[in-house]
């Protein structure tokens, strides 16, 4: 049977990438942590292998042969230009592919900030993605997830064609005041992509307001989680990030001890 841990992953992104430009959310110390790590770190058996800042840059081979170890992969694709990088979807997907050949344990791609922009969006039109869903299953000869991110504060009807086109939406806080409407925004969320698979993104940082997340936030935001995996309202939770787990935070030290608790327990 499942375990909670069997359900969670971690955003993995290169060391040092959320301190960089300038470190715009205000981090302290100093990031060196690789995905892997994070990974072994926190005991997390799945990872969304996540490009920012540009990094990494194709070809993949040196990052994903250290993932094999891991239960599931996931890599990104067609991810938010300003970001770090020209926006280059088909090459992603093309990646991806050869990726998911040499690796099994590749199970999808996910699109990370994708609803920040409408301009972005405009550079994926719908029709592009399902041609990206076609050409990951028939190029590899077998099924990968696409998954996409969307933040709490994207939801609107422009969206519903989009995620209708997924298989997995990742619901993201990205204000950590609005913990605190996680189920209203839950419920939200089921409206615009009705029988979709959920898993929700869990911060360890108020990127919002670029501060620590306080610890009875933090709480919060673990307690409803860890409800809606045992009620089935949700099919996993995303930690992020390696590029926050060494630098010295709070909240990174109690969601590592909230998944020794109950990462054992059956889902």
């Amino acid at each position: 049977m499942q375990t909670l841990r069997d359900t969670f992953w971690l955003w993995g992104q290169d060391a040092g990438t959320h301190h960089l430009p300038d470190n715009p959310f205000k981090l302290p110390g100093t990031n060196r942590m690789t995905p892997l790590e994070g990974a072994v770190y926190f005991d997390i058996p799945n990872i969304c292998r996540v490009v920012y800042q540009g990094k990494p840059t194709i070809p993949y081979d040196q990052d994903a042969i250290v993932l094999d170890c891991l239960d599931r992969v996931v890599w990104s694709i067609a991810d938010y230009g300003s970001m770090g990088r020209p926006d280059d979807g088909d090459a992603d997907v093309r990646e991806v592919i050869r990726q998911a050949k040499l690796h099994k344990n590749v199970v999808g791609t996910i699109m990370d900030d994708f609803f920040v922009s409408k301009e972005h969006w405009a550079k994926y039109p719908v029709a592009k993605l399902q041609t990206y869903k076609k050409e990951l299953d028939k190029k590899t000869g077998r099924h990968l997830d696409l998954w996409v991110v969307i933040y709490t504060h994207n939801f609107e009807e422009a969206v519903i064609p989009y995620l209708a086109k997924c298989d997995v939406v990742s619901m993201w806080t990205w204000w950590a005041k609005d913990i605190v409407h996680l189920d209203e925004n839950l419920a939200r969320l089921k409206t615009l992509c009705p029988g979709k698979k959920i898993v929700a993104g869990c911060y360890m940082w108020d990127y919002g307001d670029c501060r620590p997340i306080s610890p009875e936030l933090m709480q919060m935001q673990l307690d409803r989680y860890y409800a809606w995996l045992k009620q089935g309202e949700i099919e996993g939770v995303i930690f992020c990030t390696s590029a926050i787990a060494d630098i010295g935070l709070d909240a990174v030290y109690q969601t590592r001890d909230w998944i020794k608790k109950v990462g054992g327990e059956k889902r």
